[in-house]
């Protein structure tokens, strides 16, 4: 019994110092580095989403969402109205979901399945319709309501139902679930998409086995005080928006 608590000890003794061992210092800090970087050797700074923040003027920044000139913070500056994008996954902590596209089906936006389009048979040409293409919004005119790239009349608008899965409009109607919420949602020039509603923690991709999760992708949600602890099972993600050559359209309508 005496031989088996002694090895025991030493065992946790032993992990304790790897663990130790792991940590790295950055100016009079230690940190371990697989949830903090060291910028500058001197600042901390949070791995969130798999990125690590970068530190500019006293704060710590998502170049997702800002960019550091002359060590002044400012935001990047939202996509031209109107302009295509894509978007792709990135969380390089995380193969399963990293470089993923963003893919419109089923009226969600999912994440490693196929896009889901529809053309009419006859008296149309359409869009080959097998990338999921989003319209930026015009941030100018203080809208901040994408829509999916389509040719439909009316359109097919973007918002968060209320579990914070993205969804999108059906085409000729304007109907979503009650309790959506449009807009808040704003593309950035050379960075990502970003939540700007009240109370938003960033985006999470869920698989089918995890709480909202549905099919055989992985499908996207906004997090939010109220769905956070439902979304604990999912990863942490960034939104890199992908601009494309002014003309684009995505498809006739996406199903």
């Amino acid at each position: 019994m005496t031989k088996t608590l002694g090895l025991a000890l030493a065992g946790l003794l032993a992990a304790a110092g790897s663990a130790r061992a792991d940590l790295q210092t950055c100016g009079d800090a230690q940190y371990d580095p697989s949830q903090y970087v060291c910028d500058d050797g001197n600042f901390l700074c949070p791995i969130v989403a798999g990125e690590g923040l970068s530190y500019c003027s006293g704060a710590c920044y998502s170049k997702f969402m800002y960019t550091c000139t002359n060590n002044a913070l400012a935001q990047l500056t939202p996509l031209a109205a109107g302009t295509p994008f894509t978007l792709t996954v990135s969380n390089p902590t995380a193969a399963a979901v990293d470089g993923l596209a963003v893919d419109a089906c089923n009226l969600r936006w999912n994440l490693g399945i196929e896009t889901c389009s529809y053309c009419p048979t006859t008296g149309v040409e359409c869009p080959v319709g097998n990338t999921t293409v989003v319209s930026a919004p015009d941030t100018a005119a203080g809208s901040s309501t994408p829509a999916m790239d389509v040719v439909v009349p009316g359109g097919q608008a973007v918002y968060l139902d209320p579990s914070g899965a993205v969804g999108y409009t059906q085409a000729h109607s304007a109907q979503m679930p009650g309790g959506s919420i449009t807009g808040g949602l704003v593309p950035y020039s050379g960075g990502g998409f970003v939540n700007l509603n009240s109370g938003g923690y960033g985006w999470a991709a869920c698989p089918p086995t995890a709480a909202g999760g549905g099919g055989t992708g992985y499908t996207l949600f906004a997090v939010n005080a109220d769905n956070k602890a439902t979304l604990a099972g999912c990863t942490p993600v960034n939104l890199k928006v992908n601009p494309q050559p002014s003309g684009t359209i995505g498809a006739w309508q996406y199903t």
